[in-house]
């Protein structure tokens, strides 16, 4: 048996820190196209080698000609000049202007030899041959001197800068088709573990099997600091492989970054290739999430070893690993925009590391912003996503108060709070509805739950099925009815007619989660089956085979029947249509969207309720009516 490998001692975030700022990630010179420098940042200084313009040129239609012409020239008494001809954008001029000429000018032409003015055209009058001039001008006017933008060798842009659309566009002028840029880190990406298979592979559940998210992901994350990423082969957990890829990556690359495999599990094996092949220089650091992070250097290059959890890969890797990047990209740190809040609920937390809280925001009714904590466990990737920011809680504090306040590192400068914080059934309907808002939130959490969040005043709405034990303060937006039953395969082969041949006959069943309406609904079907044969609930129950196996969306029990693992399941008739399934009727049920009394005139929750009044989605659903 394999030797389980302790965490070396957990070192603080800021000597963490300290480390991965010390690695060498590159920061070399080369140079790119013209149409591929935006976004890359100038390694040195860039004179101009010519004049822009490179010759005088008219700023304005009108005519060139002698200054010293017009003066004294007025409405009242225009000064006369002959007009010698035409000088149009793009041409050299086949005139010159003498004492008492003038010559038609378009903007952007060059000045003809002999001119060192141009009137506009509306302060002239044109006739037979001649152009009569209302106005003095003085020399220089209505027109840009050769080297008036930039003149040659003059510094055109310094080193540093990074490159925008504006710079774009000096640099062309300049005539400049190569531009001197730091180097972007190249960062090798491996993704371990057995388990993990690339996104548009067909998945095996049976083997516990899950998509690799971390490897586009941080990937993503990479390119956004001003890396280059590199993807490399899944490493899986062998030895070998493993360290074949680190070293091939090491070779290639500035820094390699592995997710998954840094823990103390005896099949993790990251550690041992990194010391064989490298020094490691700190294995776990104080924080969550995030503990088992690995530092070190492999064949000379740098080594970051994030988690396996997307949660805690990311945060890690924005919160230590990015800044390093940008820093040899030569990039600056972006604007972290602030926000300031209030804690919504209570949040324990007593484990002596930095935590770093994934919080969603949502403005209440007076415009205040609250905080809630977003944490389904690290291996959630919908926390990424349902999260604006990051408190960060300091090691000594045992909790979070509800109205205590905090501050919100967001994510990007770009985050905004929800229009609409929706919580509680999952329901394909209000899923539609949804569509029509602009930047809803809705977390499907069940009915139960969903009540009971309202009630703790977090979210906005709350979403309703089916009979529910509590009441809770609400203003209601809106209600349809959905038909509720089981979702049994084509053609029903198992010949399931009700709930009692769940009881009766041998059908393996799939439930909903105990939040769920559907349930809830079920529960009470079975309660009156119960009387009816003078019985209890549990005694019906017990005698289902599959009652306690439940899934949380309202999908899902029907597509387990779709890949017969299930005989039956609890679901809706919209559902068994949209799979091409049969379905049981058992009843119907009211779905209400309850909003919070103090926030019913927000915009967004106004726009709810609009879309659930006109309610034409409803025809679009197998069993929903209005």
């Amino acid at each position: 048996m394999s030797e389980r490998k302790e965490f070396r001692d957990l070192v603080p975030p800021e000597r963490a820190r300290e480390v991965i700022a010390g690695l060498e990630l590159g920061g070399g010179t080369e140079r790119v196209p013209l149409d591929a420098a935006r976004g890359r940042v100038l390694a040195r200084r860039v004179d101009a080698d010519i004049d822009v313009p490179g010759f005088g040129r008219a700023t304005v239609d009108g005519y060139a000609l002698r200054a010293r012409d017009t003066f004294g020239a007025d409405e009242a008494d225009p000064a006369r000049l002959g007009v010698v001809g035409d000088v149009h954008t793009g041409e050299k001029p086949g005139v010159t202007v003498e004492s008492g000429t003038a010559a038609s000018v378009s903007t952007g032409a060059v000045m003809p030899p002999g001119a060192d003015a141009v009137v506009k055209v509306e302060r002239t009058t044109r006739e037979d041959g001649e152009v009569a001039v209302r106005t003095a001008v003085a020399p220089g006017d209505g027109v840009m001197a050769a080297g008036a933008d930039v003149a040659a060798g003059e510094r055109a842009l310094g080193p540093g800068i990074r490159v925008t659309p504006r710079e774009v566009g000096l640099l062309s002028a300049l005539g400049v088709d190569e531009v001197p840029v730091r180097e972007r880190p190249r960062v090798g990406i491996l993704s371990t573990g057995d388990e993990l298979v690339r996104p548009g592979d067909p998945l095996e559940h049976s083997r516990g099997e899950i998509h690799d998210v971390n490897s586009y992901t941080i990937a993503a994350s990479v390119e956004e600091a001003g890396g280059e990423p590199v993807l490399y082969p899944h490493a899986g957990d062998d030895y070998g492989e493993m360290e074949r890829l680190l070293r091939e990556a090491a070779t290639e690359c500035d820094l390699v970054l592995t997710s998954g495999s840094t823990s103390a599990s005896a099949v993790d094996v990251v550690y041992r290739v990194v010391e064989e092949c490298g020094e490691l220089l700190l294995h776990g650091v104080a924080v969550k999430p995030g503990k088992p992070m690995l530092v070190g250097t492999i064949e000379g290059a740098a080594y970051v070893g994030l988690p396996g959890y997307p949660v805690s890969a990311l945060t890690i890797f924005r919160t230590f690993v990015a800044p390093a990047i940008r820093e040899a990209a030569g990039l600056e740190e972006p604007p972290t925009e602030r926000v300031s809040g209030e804690m919504a609920v209570r949040e324990r937390y007593a484990e002596g590391r930095l935590r770093l809280m994934p919080a969603g925001l949502v403005e209440r009714g007076d415009g205040g912003t609250l905080v809630y904590p977003v944490d389904k466990g690290s291996g959630a990737t919908t926390s990424l996503v349902e999260a604006d920011g990051i408190v960060e809680v300091p090691a000594d504090t045992d909790y979070l108060g509800e109205g205590q306040p905090v501050e919100v590192q967001l994510f990007s400068p770009e985050v905004r709070p929800p229009s609409v914080l929706a919580v509680g059934e999952d329901d394909p309907a209000f899923s539609r509805f949804l569509d029509a808002i602009d930047r809803p939130r809705f977390l499907p959490v069940g009915s139960g739950e969903g009540l009971r969040r309202l009630r703790d005043g977090v979210p906005d709405v709350a979403v309703v099925a089916g009979p529910t034990e509590r009441d809770v303060e609400s203003v209601e937006l809106g209600a349809w009815s959905r038909e509720w039953g089981l979702v049994v395969p084509p053609e029903n082969p198992a010949g399931v007619e009700g709930l009692a041949d769940l009881v009766d006959r041998e059908v393996r069943f799939v439930n909903r989660n105990r939040e769920s309406g559907l349930r809830a609904s079920l529960e009470a079907a079975v309660s009156e089956l119960a009387d009816d044969r003078g019985t209890t609930a549990a005694g019906v129950t017990d005698t289902i085979d599959g009652f306690e196996l439940t899934r949380r969306a309202h999908e899902s029990p029907a597509r387990m029947v779709e890949d017969g693992e299930a005989d039956a399941g609890l679901g809706l008739r919209a559902s068994s249509e949209a799979l091409g399934l049969g379905f049981v009727p058992l009843g119907t049920q009211r779905v209400r969207a309850l909003a919070n009394p103090d926030r019913a005139g927000k915009a967004g929750i106004r726009d709810l309720e609009t879309a659930i009044a006109d309610g034409t989605v409803l025809d679009t659903l197998a069993g929903f009516e209005q």
